[in-house]
């Protein structure tokens, strides 16, 4: 059995392929839905090896094929590898993959995924609807900002291999720049250097054109005292510490983009809608975000651009409140929390990613930016287009007491119930291109239950 799947992107044959070949590719296209987790890329397309950790201690190890390897027309792999963990799938199963790409004209390519496996076509078009997405998205986003004048960086990222650090890199990588992550262990790969958060060496960011701080505790949680110590001490304290890095070197780098919350805004503001201009609200959390944007003023003093982005409800099925709702609207038992009438602020992680990316590109942003798509929705209309997308039904309301039972009066009213609308006032101020401004259209792309 044969499947096939092509598309049209708006980019040159070279420029196409050149993607493929970096380092970030795989991660960008590894569909977020399937229980797959990346243990090696490949280091070739032409000889390399890729593997695939599955459920249940199984492997995926693809091979490229140097007989079958045309660059910038053809790279092709198939199931192979090793060992125990990989027989399984080498010995059952049957997967040949071409990677095609055909030049339309100079500015646009055609790709086509050709697969001889028995695996059902039903099943892999999701896949391959996501993978084409994800490249066409991603060549747009980098030829925007190239079309700015944005040429490769070499950026350090702090929480590299959290949620969105981990989409970032990989971002990043395949569009040309140099990531270096920067990690409290003791370094394994060349792209890494060691970072003590409240003392860093002076030398860590030398060569460094731009920082990403997104390192920080989990607010998950009750609000003990302890937790509460924990939030603050993870992202006040070494903000300061590598802003007042920054402001040290008259060289580089002159870009800090750091994360930041839509909790600024406070738990509660009703209808009321938000934007970057609007007050700081009352709460732990607006307080503590409020402290945590303070700590970038002396990179800002120093000269530096300095971009804080404050995120709201992050939209993946690898983290996230997304991660925790699927199984359970998956498995018809999701509902809306409380009266359903609080204002949920979203953005799909890849709108996410762009907004960071547009941070380090764009020169007129400074100070803070919305991280949020520009339609907020009630919880009620969440739970609503949740269910939709997942087909399933949706009419058990969380009773209240549940989330208390975890999170404690001050952390239901600070994260369950929190009620921000809040719009990217920056963004749409800038006519920032968003992939995913509608819920139905961000849930449908991670989900893999987009419309082809």
């Amino acid at each position: 059995m044969s499947f096939e799947y092509s598309s049209v992107v708006d980019a040159p044959r070279e420029e196409v392929f050149a993607w493929f070949s970096r380092p970030g590719a795989l991660p960008r296209l590894a569909p977020p839905w399937q229980p797959v987790r990346i243990e090696a890329e490949s280091g070739s397309l032409a000889d390399g090896t890729a593997v695939l950790g599955l459920p249940g201690g199984l492997r995926w190890v693809a091979e490229h094929q140097p007989e079958r390897y045309d660059a910038p027309g053809r790279f092709a792999d198939h199931i192979g590898g090793r060992g125990l963990a990989s027989l399984p799938l080498r010995t059952l199963m049957r997967w040949n993959h071409l990677h095609d790409f055909e030049a339309v004209d100079a500015g646009h390519t055609r790709v086509i995924d050709r697969v001889d496996t028995p695996v059902p076509a039903a099943l892999l078009r999701p896949m391959f609807v996501y993978r084409h997405r994800q490249l066409a998205d991603d060549l747009r986003a980098h030829r925007t900002a190239a079309a700015q004048g944005f040429g490769p960086l070499t950026v350090a990222i702090t929480g590299a291999s959290g949620l969105v650090g981990t989409a970032l890199s990989a971002f990043l990588s395949t569009g040309g720049h140099r990531v270096i992550r920067l990690v409290r262990h003791a370094p394994r790969h060349a792209d890494e250097r060691r970072w003590a958060p409240d003392d860093p060496d002076p030398a860590l960011l030398d060569g460094v054109d731009a920082v990403v701080h997104l390192a920080g505790a989990s607010i998950a949680g009750r609000f003990t005292d302890a937790h509460r110590r924990e939030i603050r001490d993870s992202r006040i304290g070494p903000t300061r510490a590598l802003a007042e890095l920054i402001a040290k070197d008259a060289g580089t780098p002159r870009i800090l983009v750091c994360a930041s919350a839509i909790g600024y805004y406070g738990a509660d503001r009703g209808d009321e809608l938000l934007d970057e201009t609007s007050a700081r609200g009352d709460g732990f959390l607006a307080e503590v975000v409020a402290d945590w944007e303070n700590a970038t003023e002396p990179a800002a003093a120093a000269g530096a651009r300095v971009v804080t982005v404050r995120t709201g409800l992050v939209q993946s099925p690898s983290g996230g409140t997304l991660r925790l709702l699927r199984p359970l609207f998956t498995a018809g038992l999701g509902g809306k929390l409380g009266s359903g009438r609080q204002w949920q602020s979203w953005i799909g992680i890849d709108d996410l990613i762009d907004t960071y990316h547009r941070a380090l590109w764009d020169t007129e942003l400074a100070g803070p930016v919305n991280a949020v798509a520009p339609n907020p929705m009630t919880n009620a209309e969440y739970t609503r287009v949740l269910a939709d997308v997942l087909n399933r039904p949706a009419v058990l309301p969380v009773p209240s007491f549940g989330p208390r039972l975890l999170l404690g009066s001050e952390g239901v009213r600070e994260l369950a119930l929190a009620s921000q609308r809040v719009l990217p006032g920056r963004l749409l101020d800038a006519r920032h291109h968003f992939r995913h401004p509608t819920l139905d259209a961000a849930l449908r792309h991670v989900l893999g239950r987009a419309r082809d």
